[in-house]
């Protein structure tokens, strides 16, 4: 175990590597809807974020999130050291009570105006597809980095659990935003066991009130529990409008642009608060 969080960068890399790729394959061979901006375009700026958002989170946190549990576990902190449980159960508690903590967040950043200009970045992609899961404002990736980091000290998470929750968020992300075909059989399975692409595909829906719908990336449970699932989109899945009404022009896809867009526009039709209103087919001044 020693020797796997040691190799920690390799081992994300690694899996972040096997499924982009897997699941670009899987886009070329069985494509659930028709690009409306061409891939090349859309997929160097969505890249060129990832690039952006990594070199960011190493200048302001070398550390990462193993190197904060591996102090923690050092330090003897957190609740879960206060339970006697055995270390594997502490692992599995780790990383659903951290995917939790992600869903959470994911609403709070759809509730607060302010947290919904970063976010919805995130929302502004015009396609929906592999990149799509990777695709956040570096103000959005540090903040839940913190928050992040806050959990795991207050809960004492194991190393090895935080580098296994970091390794199956990227890996679902990449999932559940894959422009790929699912047999609707199987769809209907996998949904109660992790956030399948036709359930995630609904939040990046144009609708506000489809927008905040279905918040997991990993675990699907959480959206049952509290009444923000939802099962399909109301245009269907091929008739979907994909994005947000504010930024419907493709030169919003450069990632200069990209980085801008939580400094200028409204934000009043999608924060969660406005979840009753749809003014999707109006467009904001």
């Amino acid at each position: 175990m020693e020797a796997l969080l040691s190799q920690e960068p390799m081992v994300r890399m690694g899996a972040f590597i096997g499924v982009f790729a897997l699941m670009a394959l899987w886009e070329i061979l069985a494509p659930r809807r028709q690009r409306q901006v061409r891939k090349g375009y859309r997929w160097l700026n969505n890249l060129g974020i990832v690039a952006v958002d990594a070199a960011v989170v190493r200048v302001a946190f070398p550390a990462a999130a193993v190197g904060v549990a591996l102090f923690v576990e050092t330090q003897g902190w957190g609740i879960l050291r206060l339970i006697d449980m055995p270390y594997w159960l502490m692992i599995v508690v780790s990383v659903i009570v951290l995917d939790f903590a992600v869903w959470a967040q994911h609403v709070f950043f759809h509730a607060v105006p302010l947290l919904w200009r970063l976010h919805r970045m995130h929302h502004a992609d015009l396609d929906f597809d592999v990149t799509t899961g990777l695709r956040f404002h570096p103000i959005e990736i540090l903040l839940s980095m913190f928050i992040k980091a806050g959990v795991i000290v207050m809960l004492g998470v194991p190393a090895v659990a935080v580098l296994l929750f970091e390794v199956l968020l990227n890996a679902t992300s990449m999932f559940n935003h894959g422009n790929v075909r699912l047999p609707h059989q199987l769809d209907r399975v996998l949904r109660w066991i992790v956030v399948t692409p036709e359930m995630h595909r609904v939040h990046h829906s144009w609708h506000p009130n489809e927008t905040n719908s279905n918040f997991g990336f990993n675990l699907p449970w959480w959206d049952r529990m509290f009444g923000t699932y939802r099962a399909q989109p109301r245009d269907g899945h091929i008739g979907m409008t994909i994005g947000l009404n504010l930024f419907r022009d493709s030169r919003e896809l450069r990632l200069d642009r990209m980085l801008w867009q939580p400094f200028h526009g409204p934000t009043h039709s999608y924060p969660i608060n406005a979840r009753g209103k749809d003014a999707a087919r109006e467009p904001e001044q």
